[in-house]
């Protein structure tokens, strides 16, 4: 088992108002207009993004991975489990007030893999982890 976290990502929005938004994926659909203007950083490594109330699904690198979400604690957690990934792996948000109007989050990623897999993933999942930290902290809540 390896842990992957993001740098605390500070946004401009309440604890609450994050979470609202981010609880229901289909609030989400806005991240797929940011991706077209920030296709130069992240490159074509994700060519697709499609969203349900409770799942999201990305083509990355010609993979398709899907996260459902398995639990909401409101207003604090999101967590996910990876659907037809190609390993075993988990993905939380997590959010915490700062003041009334700003609040802190950060992406940690869980997989189980071998240590031969630790070895090749290791870098692709750290940086995929501040990447989406990154383009969490970007959304207008």
């Amino acid at each position: 088992m390896v842990q992957f976290e993001s740098n605390v990502k500070f946004v401009p929005y309440s604890q609450e108002r994050v979470y609202n938004k981010l609880e229901d994926l289909n609030n989400l659909s806005g991240i797929k207009e940011r991706l077209e203007q920030v296709r130069e950083k992240v490159g074509d490594k994700i060519q697709d993004i499609t969203f349900d109330r409770d799942s999201l699904t990305l083509t990355v690198q010609g993979m398709n991975v899907t996260l459902r979400i398995i639990e909401r604690e409101p207003c604090k957690c999101i967590k996910f489990e990876g659907d037809h990934s190609p390993i075993p792996l988990n993905l939380w948000v997590q959010m915490l007030p700062v003041t009334s109007e700003q609040a802190k989050l950060k992406v940690t990623i869980r997989a189980e893999v071998n240590m031969f897999m630790k070895a090749m993933i290791s870098k692709p999942l750290q940086e995929g982890v501040e990447k989406l930290a990154e383009m969490l902290a970007m959304i207008p809540y």
